[in-house]
């Protein structure tokens, strides 16, 4: 996959025919009811220049912000819906008092895309997530009630966050086998300092056609360099609450080994003139795998600097540092069938290059 150099280097999505940007526009940060986004004005300054700029793939959740991000959304498409590839997501609980307002079951799955089309004010959705996998729901009665939506024209195509890439497999098999709407686009946590997916949920997404929309490219804002020594605490983490800093330390990201992958991230800025956020985001655009990293912001100033992005080219030294700095430990199987004793036992005294 080339590089791109700007939002109007549209990407193919998974083994989609829709064109997307090669930067998703997150708008988890639209609105202040959680106490930290962008109020509506804010949030429509960066919508703006986001769209300005050609990028037409915008991210949201039927939850985020209690609903707010999407009504607020809804209001800025409306005169140009056809323009924007529109992503929303179920599975978290609309009211926490009712056992079944969340979960991947169809009654949910249901009342939620109703809900979504209602706050969005639109007619359709062009692609729907499954927002994480709640173990309990049975695979074919979620891809078969997916189906159902897309043959009822409520929505267009389908992806998954958040979930085992053992189920995912056994869901897109599912629908292949039975003639049902595939999965598209697989959404993850993908970043210098979560690399772990590169294991299973990276090579399972390419084998089956997925596109890879990683959130939270820059590491929470760990690797803006927001965060030092300072705030670790005793239990390699802040303490959890509700501030910004809170939500992300209950992700287990930040501890000190998160702070020295950051250190390197601002060796490399300074060395190319870019910003932190700048060299973090194009890193991720390098894994073939990656159709858009989905960006989040909460001022016109970090969307504007995230963009820039796409221009930054990092050279073979600069990617080989990042990867020294972060490069996560091997797994069971891969950490045993690539030692040598157990390569020859496999392959004999010949060699064969790996499938690509």
């Amino acid at each position: 996959m080339n590089s791109p150099h700007s939002l109007t280097d549209y990407r193919l999505l998974g083994r989609s025919g829709m064109r997307v940007s090669p930067l998703a526009l997150g708008t988890m940060t639209f609105g202040s009811d959680w106490g930290w986004g962008a109020e509506e004005g804010e949030a429509r300054r960066i919508f703006d220049a986001y769209v300005d700029r050609g990028g037409n793939f915008v991210d949201t959740a039927v939850n985020y912000t209690n609903g707010a991000s999407e009504r607020i959304l809804g209001g800025f498409i409306k005169d140009k819906r056809e323009r924007i590839v529109l992503a929303t997501k179920f599975t978290m609980a609309r009211d926490p008092a009712n056992i079944n307002a969340g979960g991947n079951h169809r009654l949910n799955m249901q009342r939620s895309v109703e809900t979504s089309l209602r706050q969005l004010d639109t007619d359709r959705i062009d692609l729907l997530y499954i927002h994480a996998w709640d173990f309990t729901t049975r695979p074919d009665e979620v891809m078969r009630a997916l189906d159902d939506l897309v043959r009822a024209g409520k929505v267009a195509y389908l992806g998954i966050c958040n979930t085992p890439a053992w189920r995912i497999a056994e869901m897109q098999t599912l629908a292949d086998l039975r003639g049902w709407s595939p999965l598209v686009a697989l959404q993850i946590e993908y970043s210098l300092v979560e690399r772990t997916v590169e294991h299973e949920l990276m090579p399972m997404a390419q084998a089956l056609g997925l596109g890879v929309l990683p959130w939270s490219p820059l590491g929470g804002g760990i690797l803006t360099g927001k965060y030092s020594t300072a705030d670790l605490s005793d239990e390699n983490g802040a303490d959890v609450s509700t501030e910004r800093k809170g939500v992300i330390a209950s992700t287990g990201h930040l501890n000190q080994r998160s702070l020295d992958i950051a250190e390197v991230v601002g060796t490399i800025a300074a060395e190319t003139g870019a910003s932190r956020s700048q060299v973090a985001l194009a890193w991720t655009l390098l894994n073939p795998a990656v159709t858009a990293p989905v960006m989040g912001a909460r001022t016109l100033k970090q969307a504007e600097d995230n963009f820039g992005a796409l221009a930054l080219t990092l050279s073979d030294d600069h990617i080989a540092r990042l990867d020294a700095a972060s490069r996560p430990a091997p797994i069971f199987p891969h950490r045993f069938i690539e030692r040598p004793m157990v390569r020859q036992l496999i392959h004999g005294t010949q060699s064969v290059a790996a499938r690509s």
